[in-house]
């Protein structure tokens, strides 16, 4: 009985997967990972000819907007001051030279692998950096433009370079990911690794020249800031598109000017504390690189102090500042401006990965137990970080929306009335008695002092996750309890929002420094002063001439 239930097993078998005897053979794991192997190529080599795809099309369509929409718009164009400022179109051109190097390293490496891979993974990086220099170039000339004409198709092409850089954003954080699996905390089985060797060459394929190594090392750390490119181009293309059609009577931004004695205190805490960050960092890259486990504790627990000190910090000053605008009787903004408003959600959202790490580290060491310090700092550091996020985006968010503090207006008026001058010279003499009696505002100083520490504060969180610090992954507590294929897709989908949050943040806090307007108090007096002379002497002139 049980020699035919085998052969009516086998028959079954036979019948359904179609395979020949010899599939005992076939079926070996090694088999089976190639097979595995030349599918996953497969895919890749799919995905990367439908991004080749994607930002061709892109591109002819930007090339389309600089020769035609933008030409017929001369004459209806409006632009709004508000979009694509400075900070915004820097950084897209500074990420984009380090994502165009990245594409140059990429297609060095590829090279190497051209006669025994497909040449599609030598043209993918090589049409990208193309994308990257036609996309960089559009966006710092037109990000302000309101397009009056042709608004269908231009908001169906700003809806294309979005999702464009949507896709790439997800691929490339995707491609990091796979990257990071090569990491002795990975216990998995061989489909992971297998997806990662397929990814980088191809199957039993080896490279050419002797500095495949080297480019792939050095791309690999560029990852960063191709994704944070692809966050910028984003939001940028987001507001051009919002601004299709839109009729703007803007005359402009105003500018801030920095004045030594109006802010002092504030600057000199933040750079003490980005100079001794920036050498915490150093000294964290440089020994968790080492294989002493002693000396990465020690950078670990360096790291995770510096960064509780800068943040608990950031919180106190926040947290003043609330109390502040508590005290504060400006009043809020009225008018409705889609550019602030898209600031407001922009700060919110890219918080919103932070929050995200900080949750899950939250969780993991509050189920596993803080059983050493480094535990208990992880866990400070995150129950911090949520902290200074929700204190320092409602800070942000009431800057925003309350009026600038007056400025108080010149009330002297040139007039050839003799009469008129008079009575003039009296009331700029009894203002300026006034005046001498007047002390500066003390809440718009301290919030100048407030912003411009949380300008370097959030200077130097942005620099240390940019440049390479990866505690998440050098803290083994999270990769134990999620396991590293979800713990890394948590990181590399949440970190690049927050970066970008650490940046929105500065020129946020720049603009409420902005509000603040000058020290109008002793400038007030030197002019004060200057049109009494120039009225006194007018007044001298006026009686001489009546007398004679």
């Amino acid at each position: 009985m049980r020699t035919v239930a085998q052969k009516m097993l086998r028959t079954c078998n036979f019948l359904f997967t179609r395979k020949t005897p010899n599939s005992d053979v076939e079926a070996h794991p090694s088999n089976i990972e190639t097979a595995a192997q030349m599918e996953n190529i497969q895919h890749l080599h799919d995905m990367e000819v439908f991004l080749i795809v994607l930002l061709t099309l892109t591109m002819l369509w930007m090339l389309f907007y600089t020769a035609v929409t933008h030409r017929k718009n001369k004459d209806l164009m409006t632009q709004d001051s508000h979009a694509g400022p400075v900070w915004l179109r820097a950084g897209l051109v500074l990420f984009g030279l380090l994502s165009l190097l990245m594409d140059i390293f990429k297609m060095a490496n590829y090279i190497g692998y051209v006669h025994c891979d497909s040449a599609v993974k030598v043209a993918f990086p090589a049409v990208q950096a193309v994308f990257l220099l036609t996309q960089t170039y559009f966006l710092w000339v037109h990000a302000k433009d309101c397009v009056q004409l042709h608004a269908n198709v231009t908001r169906c092409g700003l809806m294309l370079m979005l999702s464009t850089n949507l896709v790439v954003w997800m691929a490339t954080v995707t491609e990091e990911s796979i990257h990071q699996m090569d990491t002795p905390y990975l216990n998995a089985s061989f489909s992971p690794k297998m997806y990662r060797d397929t990814y980088d060459q191809g199957v039993n394929c080896s490279c050419s020249h002797s500095a495949c190594s080297t480019f792939k090392e050095a791309f690999y750390y560029l990852y960063p800031f191709n994704i944070e490119y692809s966050l910028f181009a984003s939001a940028m293309a987001y507001v051009m598109w919002k601004n299709v059609g839109r009729l703007v009577d803007d005359k402009g931004q105003r500018r801030a000017k920095f004045h030594r004695k109006e802010v002092l205190a504030g600057p000199v805490l933040g750079l003490l504390l980005v100079a001794v960050g920036l050498v915490t960092f150093v000294v964290y890259e440089v020994e968790i690189t080492l294989e002493d486990q002693a000396v990465r504790r020690s950078a670990l627990l360096i790291h995770f102090v510096m960064n509780i000190v800068i943040v608990s910090l950031m919180c106190v000053f926040t947290a003043a500042g609330c109390v502040i605008y508590r005290l504060d009787r400006r009043q809020h903004v009225s008018e409705k401006n889609p550019a602030r408003s898209l600031d407001v959600q922009l700060l919110v959202g890219a918080s919103m990965g932070q929050l995200i790490i900080s949750y899950f580290s939250i969780v993991a060491v509050a189920a596993t137990g803080a059983q050493d310090r480094l535990d208990a700092l992880n866990l400070s550091w995150a129950v911090l970080m949520v902290l200074q996020l929700c204190l320092q985006n409602y800070f942000i968010i009431e800057g925003l929306h309350r009026e600038p503090f007056h400025i108080m207006q010149e009330d002297a008026q040139h007039t050839n009335a003799r009469t008129e001058v008079s009575e003039v010279a009296k009331r700029q003499k009894s203002t300026c008695r006034l005046m001498a009696g007047v002390r500066p505002n003390w809440k718009r100083k301290m919030l100048k002092e407030l912003c411009a520490f949380l300008m370097l504060t959030n200077i130097m969180l942005w620099i240390m996750p940019a440049f390479g610090a990866r505690p998440q992954f050098d803290h083994t507590v999270e990769i134990k309890f999620y396991k590293f294929t979800m713990w890394t897709a948590v990181v590399n989908i949440g970190l690049p929002f927050g970066i970008f949050y650490r940046m929105h943040s500065v020129a946020s806090l720049f603009e409420i420094f902005s509000t603040c307007g000058t020290n109008t108090c002793s400038r007030r007096m030197m002019v004060c002063k200057g049109s009494l002379r120039f009225q006194e002497r007018t007044w001298a002139k006026v009686n001489r001439k009546k007398q004679s």
